[in-house]
Parts: structure tokens; sequence; C-alpha cells
């Protein structure tokens, strides 16, 4: 009789949580806090060429908030970039976890060429004839001097490939820019590559990879923050 009711009961499959593939990397992405205001009579000092403001007290706040959320969680190393922007958002959680960030260089915010120290800002609140053609053909190298669209595009990946590879099966957390988050996501899609600009200051998004291949599994989580500050476009 119980043999017959078991071979009776219907087989049935149910929806299960996700679980990441052996040997990936789970990163997260998190955005720098809010930096400090551009001036045209103070541009912003430069590292390789590049824009290098300091976080505005409302950044700093973010990344109190940041450290805050993530404190309690496991990861395997903490990455910055050259930008100190990234290292100051990153501060806080690592003193929380005792980890010495590693600078990740190759995850640097888009060269802006002839718009860097700051002028990127002006260029788009004046909204002239060439920020209108960068956000329509969605090229950062409208601008001139600008990084090439697809040398960016291959920086970016190739710097993700590295991290997923020396830390298969655990847990980052990377700080890094807006820009650069947007590509990794934009290739990790195929989307347009502006589909994910401009994740908001402070903003953790999420990516699973193993090897070449990744998937999304956040973005934009501002869960932890208050909103008392409106984020700044880079």
């Amino acid at each position: 009789m119980d043999e017959r009711r078991e071979q009776d009961e219907p087989v049935e499959y149910g929806q299960t949580r996700y679980k990441a593939p052996d040997g990936a990397a789970d990163i997260l992405l998190i955005r720098h806090g809010a930096s400090a205001p551009a001036r045209p009579d103070r541009p912003f000092p430069l590292v390789d060429g590049q824009g290098d403001p300091e976080l505005a007290p409302e950044g700093r706040e973010q990344a109190e908030r940041v450290g805050e959320r993530l404190g309690d969680e496991h990861f395997d190393a903490i990455y910055v970039t050259s930008l100190r922007r990234t290292a100051e958002t990153a501060a806080p959680l690592a003193r929380r976890l005792g980890l010495e960030p590693r600078v990740e260089a190759e995850l640097r915010e888009v060269h802006l060429g002839e718009w860097e120290g700051g002028l990127f800002r002006k260029m788009v609140a004046e909204n002239g004839p060439v920020v209108q053609r960068l956000f329509a053909e969605e090229r950062w190298d409208v601008i001139p001097g600008a990084e090439q669209a697809e040398a960016f595009r291959a920086r970016i990946e190739k710097s993700l490939t590295r991290l997923a590879a020396a830390h298969a099966g655990g847990r980052i957390a990377v700080f890094t820019h807006g820009g650069v988050i947007a590509q990794a996501l934009a290739s990790t899609t195929g989307a347009r590559p502006f589909a994910f600009l401009v994740p908001d200051n402070a903003s953790i998004s999420r990516l699973v990879r193993l090897g070449e291949l990744s998937s999304i599994r956040g973005f934009n989580d501002v869960s932890h923050l208050d909103w008392s500050a409106p984020a700044p476009l880079t």
C-alpha cells in the first residue's frame, strides 16, 4: 500500500534560490561618493591626465553609509582605482573589515580628453552641440581627445576578467566610477553603451563573473542612502 501511494504521488520541481556557478567571482561595483564641485577658477588636480577631486562633505557621509551597509559582510579583497575619490569612499568599509584596499588602476574613469579637470560638468550644464552629440551617439570619444570607445570597453573587460580569475569562488568590493560601472553592465547585457548611465553616487551594483561571462545580480542599490544630497554626473 505504501509503495503504491509513493508511486502515485506527482513529481514536483519547486523554484530554488539563485546560486552562483562554481568558481564564479561575486563582484560588488560601488560608485564613489559625491565629489567636490567643479569651479572654473579652480580646476581639479590631475592624476595621469584625469581630474582627481576629493569627496565633498556629502560624499564622505555617503562613504560612511556604504561602510555601515557592508560592514558585516565578508569580502576577500577591496579594490580602489588610482583616483582618490574611490579610496576615500572605500576607507570606512576598509577600516571596519581590517582590509587594505588594493589599487586597480585599469578601472579608473573614462578619460575625458580636453574636458578633464572638471570642465566636463560645465560643458554638460551648458548642453552645447558636442554634448548633445555625445549622448545621442553614446560615445565618450565625441569629446576632443577623449578615450576611444573600444579602448575603454576593452580595458574594463580585461580588468574584470583578471579580477574574476584572481578571486574565483570569492567575493570582492570594487570602488570605481559611474562610467566604468555603466560600461561593465552594458558589456554584460549587450545593451546600448549608456544604458546604465548614471549609477548614483555610493550606489552598489553586483556582477557574478566566471571568466569572460558575467550576469547582473543588482544595479544601483541605494537603500543605505538618505537622498539628502543630489548626485553630480561624474
